[in-house]
C-alpha cells in the first residue's frame, strides 16, 4: 500500500466558538484526567461585549486552550477573533461550507459548537487566511477607496443619463465629459447657457476642432429641471473626489513600511501604483502562508481546477474567490492587454483561441505568480520577456511545417522548399 505524508496529531486543548451577533457558544475539549484515550468537554455560553469576551479569554487560559476554531460568520467573529488573538490564543477562521454538519443530524448552537470542535481537534480542516493588523488597516482603506470609485462611477453615469435625457449628445463626442472642457459646459448649462453655439466655445485645446460637430451635440431641450438634478449630482462627484484624494492620502501613510513591496510590484507591466496597494492588501507580503505561487493562484480562485469523472476530464470552473482581488487583476489584464509585452502577447495569443474570460483568468494568474516572485524574495526584480517569447520557444520545423500546409491550402498547389542561393561576395 501506498505510504502517505501526513501526519497524525490530535489537538489535546481546543475550544470551539459558535458566533452569533448578541451571543458566543464555546465548547472546551481536553482530555480526560481519569481514563485515558477518552475526552472530557464543557459548554458555556458567553455576551460578545468585550467584558464577557474577557471571561472567556479567562476561562480558556484556565482550561490552557492550545487553539481556539470558529467560523466565519458575516462579521460577527472579528470581535471574538482579534480580542482572543491579543490575548495570546491562536486563533482559526474556518470557512462554513468546509466543516459543515452531517446532514440528518439536529441543529442547535451547543451541538454545533460540539462538532466544530471535534472536527478541528482531529484536523480534518485547514484555517482560511486572516493577515496582521497593519494589513488589515491597509486593506479597509483600500477597499473603502474602490467603493468610493464605484459610487463616484454611478453619479457620473447618472449625469450620462440625464443628458440624454435632456438629449445633449456630449458624450457622444467627448471621451470623458468630465474634464476641463466638458465641466465647463455642464456648469453653463446649469448657470442657464442654452446657446449650442456659446457652449461650444468652451472646448479647450484639441477638442476645438469638434466645434461644429459639438454645436449639434448641445442642441437639445436641457431646461432648469435638468439643471436642478445634474448640480446636485455634480456636487456629489466632487465630494466624492475629496474623500477619495483624502483616503489616497491615508493610505500612502499606511503603507509607508511597506514601500519597498509596492515598487516592486509597481514595476510589473499593467501594474501601476494604485493596484500594487491593493494586491498588497489583498494577499499580504509574507508569502510564507502559500508554499508555492500556485497555492496563491489557488487561493485567489485564479488556478485550473481538474474535473474527472468515469474516466472522462470535464470543465471546471476555478470557483468564488475574493471579489477585490479579482476586480484588482481584471483591471490589471485589461490595461496589459494592450501592450506589446509577454503578457499582452499571453492574453491575445488565449483570447484568440479560448476567448476573452479564459484569457483573463490565465493571464491573472501570471500576474500572482509574477507577484508571488517578487514577494518572496526582496532582492528579485521584474524583467518582460518580450512579445516574441513564444515564438522563440516554438519548435522552428514545426513552424516551417505548419506554414506550407496553410499555404498549400490557400493556393491548392504543391509547395517545395529549396535553398537560397548563395549570394556572390562583394
Amino acid at each position: 500500500m501506498e505510504q502517505t505524508e501526513e501526519p497524525v496529531e490530535l489537538v489535546e486543548r481546543v475550544c470551539a466558538l459558535d458566533i452569533g451577533k448578541a451571543s458566543v457558544m464555546a465548547c472546551v475539549r481536553v482530555p480526560h484526567k481519569d481514563h485515558p484515550g477518552r475526552r472530557r468537554q464543557e459548554i458555556r455560553e458567553y455576551a460578545t461585549r468585550v467584558p464577557a469576551l474577557l471571561e472567556l479569554a479567562d476561562w480558556l487560559r484556565s482550561q490552557s486552550v492550545q487553539l481556539v476554531a470558529m467560523e466565519a460568520t458575516s462579521s460577527y467573529w472579528k470581535p471574538a477573533f482579534y480580542l482572543l488573538e491579543a490575548e495570546g490564543f491562536t486563533c482559526w477562521l474556518l470557512n462554513a461550507k468546509h466543516v459543515k454538519n452531517v446532514p440528518g443530524r439536529p441543529k442547535t448552537d451547543k451541538l454545533d459548537a460540539v462538532w466544530l470542535a471535534k472536527v478541528v481537534e482531529r484536523g480534518m480542516c485547514r484555517p482560511s487566511l486572516v493577515h496582521p493588523k497593519p494589513i488589515r488597516h491597509l486593506r479597509d482603506l483600500t477597499r473603502y477607496r474602490r467603493s468610493l470609485i464605484r459610487e463616484r462611477t454611478r453619479e457620473k453615469q447618472r449625469v450620462e443619463q440625464l443628458l440624454e435625457d435632456a438629449q445633449i449628445k456630449l458624450s457622444s463626442v467627448i471621451s470623458d465629459i468630465f474634464g476641463v472642457s466638458g465641466r465647463q459646459m455642464l456648469q453653463a448649462l446649469i448657470a442657464g447657457q442654452r446657446d449650442p453655439k456659446a457652449l461650444a466655445q468652451l472646448a479647450r485645446a484639441s477638442m476645438r476642432s469638434k466645434i461644429a460637430t459639438l454645436e449639434e451635440a448641445l442642441t437639445g431641450h436641457f431646461d432648469d429641471h435638468h439643471g436642478f438634478l445634474c448640480q446636485l449630482m455634480l456636487e456629489r462627484i466632487d465630494a466624492a473626489t475629496a474623500k477619495i484624494d483624502q483616503v489616497t492620502a491615508e493610505i500612502d501613510r499606511v503603507i509607508g513600511p511597506f514601500a519597498h513591496q509596492v515598487a516592486q510590484l509597481d514595476a510589473i507591466t499593467g501594474v501601476g501604483m494604485v493596484a500594487a496597494q491593493e494586491l498588497i492588501a489583498e494577499i499580504g507580503v509574507e508569502m510564507g502562508r502559500f508554499p508555492t505561487a500556485a497555492h496563491l493562484a489557488s487561493w485567489a480562485k485564479f488556478a485550473p481546477i481538474d474535473h474527472q469523472s468515469a474516466g472522462t476530464k470535464k470543465r471546471g470552473a476555478t470557483g468564488r474567490g475574493n471579489p477585490w482581488l479579482a476586480g484588482t487583476l481584471g483591471e490589471i489584464v485589461a490595461a496589459v492587454a494592450r501592450t506589446d509585452t509577454f503578457l499582452g502577447e499571453r492574453y491575445r495569443r488565449l483570447a484568440r483561441r479560448r476567448g476573452k474570460h479564459r484569457a483573463i483568468v490565465a493571464v491573472g494568474n501570471s500576474v500572482l505568480t509574477i507577484v508571488w516572485h517578487l514577494l518572496a524574495d526582496p532582492q528579485a526584480r521584474y524583467q518582460d520577456l518580450g512579445p516574441d517569447f513564444y515564438w522563440s520557444k516554438v519548435n522552428q520545423r514545426r513552424r516551417e511545417r505548419d506554414l506550407v500546409r496553410q499555404l498549400e491550402y490557400l493556393t491548392g498547389k504543391k509547395v517545395v522548399l529549396q535553398p537560397r542561393p548563395e549570394q556572390p561576395a562583394a
